[in-house]
């Protein structure tokens, strides 16, 4: 081995170990910044609570807050969720709030999908309505970058609707992330009621959300294509609108 070979492969050699320190730190670093528990809380007001296209709020404001708690290293969450609404009443039932609890887990199954499934019970407090509106799903969601495809299905009647075990809600939709902070929200939807082919319908939605850092602000404009669902005076609670949202996460 000459002079000129040793120090070429004591230059590699070095070169090696400093790779190696890089990377070690980089790994590091990616461990430090997300801990092994996440808690989180969120809070919005909103002009109309509007879930799947219909109102929930008789389209009036609501406001809404809730908790979410992550196991990082299995993906595995559980949250909680809470919001004014008036549909139970509007219905001759009782109760002004919906209270979500919802568990499941989410992670990677490659490089550039991502996947979430779990279950969600929606639970309405005293509402006194026959069938009961509480409702149970299960949920799968497939994601690619900024689109996803979710499936969600019901093994109990669907919100109060008679016969309506195993109905089911199609949603596909995308957030991109455009410039300075704005990403762009759209989503069609499809709830079909099982038995209830009146009640079934598509929902759209396309909108703009802004994280400003003491809050987020959304604007959308929102439709259920149908007229199936009117508050006590006769208003389509699916009709076309806009939306605006100011919620904050922390």
């Amino acid at each position: 081995m000459t002079h000129d070979g040793k120090h070429h492969r004591n230059k590699w050699a070095r070169v090696a170990v400093l790779a190696a320190t890089v990377f070690a730190t980089e790994i590091a670093s990616a461990q430090e910044q997300q801990p092994e528990h996440t808690i989180s809380y969120n809070a919005a007001i909103s002009s109309d609570y509007r879930y799947r296209g219909l109102s929930q709020s008789r389209l009036d404001p609501a406001v809404s807050g809730g908790a979410d708690y992550t196991h990082n290293p299995t993906g595995l969450y559980v949250g909680t969720w809470l919001s004014s609404i008036k549909w139970t009443k509007d219905l001759g039932g009782d109760g002004n709030v919906e209270w979500d609890i919802y568990g499941g887990k989410r992670g990677n199954l490659s490089d550039a999908i991502t996947y979430d499934v779990g279950g969600l019970y929606y639970f309405y407090p005293d509402n006194g309505l026959k069938p009961n509106a509480n409702t149970f799903e299960l949920y799968g969601q497939l994601g690619y970058g900024p689109a996803y495809i979710k499936y969600s299905h019901a093994l109990t009647n669907l919100f109060g609707t008679a016969d309506s075990k195993q109905s089911g809600y199609l949603d596909v939709g995308a957030n991109v992330d455009v410039t300075n902070g704005f990403v762009v929200n759209v989503h069609v939807g499809r709830q079909r009621v099982r038995h209830n082919g009146s009640l079934s319908y598509t929902d759209y939605k396309i909108g703009v959300t802004k994280d400003l850092g003491i809050c987020s602000v959304a604007l959308a404009w929102v439709k259920a294509d149908t007229s199936a669902y009117l508050s006590p005076s006769a208003e389509n609670l699916g009709k076309s609108a806009a939306l605006l949202t100011v919620s904050k996460t922390f």
